[in-house]
């Protein structure tokens, strides 16, 4: 016995002759099922085989549709099933009280067949896509740092070249002097040390919510700003804040070495600066990088590079924006390769 393939659309409405109409509409393209109240909605949508989308009505008795959708969207199993409100309510604050109960769509009464076809096909579709991105998100987590594997479930990060200017705090770090202790050291032992280090690292990248841009060697470079942001300070200072934490990590890390027989000094450099960087997609449409570019790229490598170990150097905006969070002491000017004027750059006492 063949299965019915198609989605499932699930109409609540309290007049039967409008489900009528719906069902001639959507009926050849889609499985109907159809209630006249709120509290059958829920308990549809709650059995083993819960509606693809559902198309609801606002004013019924017993239960009207905005606690439905309230209902739905407040419940695990349910939250994520896409509802458009169906409603002979006109005023734009209706619509905005629905949409910010967690519709995808408002379509008012008496209604458009071709605009109610259209609709449901978009959002089904758009559904289906925003599946399959948790399910790349999921699979190749372990390759991406948490904030994209969460800015691309929420469809914040688009899989096509792309890009924009936003300002952000860029960190790097990297081992002093490690390109010579790697040569010394047995390749097991470097497997694991650096291992170890990294996985430490990322930790408290994720506690802080950093953007892990990528491992380079014994490098590290995180963004705080992109894919998403709680301000400017509030980056800034959490990309601060995640040094310090590294910083005070690295005995510890050290330590950990030692019991597996590494005898390594372990210390690292850190600069962070602030500013406007290109972020987006680069490259390929079938090979696609999402990183950063500019100038305020630049700077923050030049202060690690220039910078001390086992310190944190960072620029002056940063500095103007962590001030009250951090105690730093301004430097001598420095002059960086590739940067034309000195730089006024500040150390971050921990």
């Amino acid at each position: 016995m063949e299965t019915d393939a198609r989605k499932t659309v699930l109409i609540v409405d309290d007049t039967p002759a409008n489900i009528t109409i719906l069902k001639e509409v959507l009926g050849n393209q889609y499985r109907i099922r159809a209630t006249t109240n709120g509290a059958k909605a829920l308990e549809i949508c709650n059995d083993s085989n819960p509606p693809d989308i559902i198309l609801l009505d606002i004013m019924m008795p017993d239960m009207d549709g905005y606690e439905v959708c309230q209902k739905l969207k407040s419940t695990p199993s349910t939250e994520k099933i896409p509802i458009i409100f169906i409603s002979a309510k006109v005023e734009d604050e209706d619509e905005e009280k629905g949409l910010a109960l967690g519709a995808v769509d408002y379509i008012t009464k008496p209604i458009s067949p071709p605009i109610v076809i259209q609709r449901v096909r978009t959002h089904l579709e758009l559904f289906a896509n925003r599946q399959r991105l948790e399910m790349l998100g999921d699979k190749y987590s372990s390759f991406l740092s948490n904030e994209l594997v969460e800015g691309i479930k929420a469809g914040n990060i688009e899989s096509s070249i792309n890009s924009k200017k936003k300002k952000l705090s860029v960190f790097f770090s990297d081992i002093q002097g490690f390109t010579k202790k790697s040569e010394e050291m047995d390749p097991d032992d470097l497997t694991y040390a650096l291992n170890f280090y990294f996985e430490s690292m990322a930790r408290i990248i994720a506690k802080h919510k950093g953007t892990l841009d990528k491992f380079i060697g014994d490098a590290v470079m995180v963004f705080f700003g992109d894919p998403d942001s709680q301000g400017e300070v509030d980056d800034a200072v959490s990309c601060v804040s995640m040094a310090v934490e590294m910083q005070k990590m690295i005995p510890a890390i050290e330590s950990e070495w030692k019991k597996k027989g590494i005898d390594q000094e372990l210390k690292i450099r850190i600069g962070i600066s602030t500013g406007i960087c290109t972020v987006g997609n680069f490259g390929s449409e079938s090979h696609l990088t999402y990183t950063i570019f500019g100038s305020n790229v630049n700077l923050a490598a030049r202060l690690e590079s220039s910078g001390i170990a086992g310190g944190i150097i960072i620029s002056e905006e940063t500095y103007k924006l962590t001030k009250d969070r951090f105690i730093s002491e301004p430097l001598d000017l420095l002059e960086l390769k590739g940067i034309a004027n000195k730089v006024q750059a500040y150390k971050v006492l921990f």
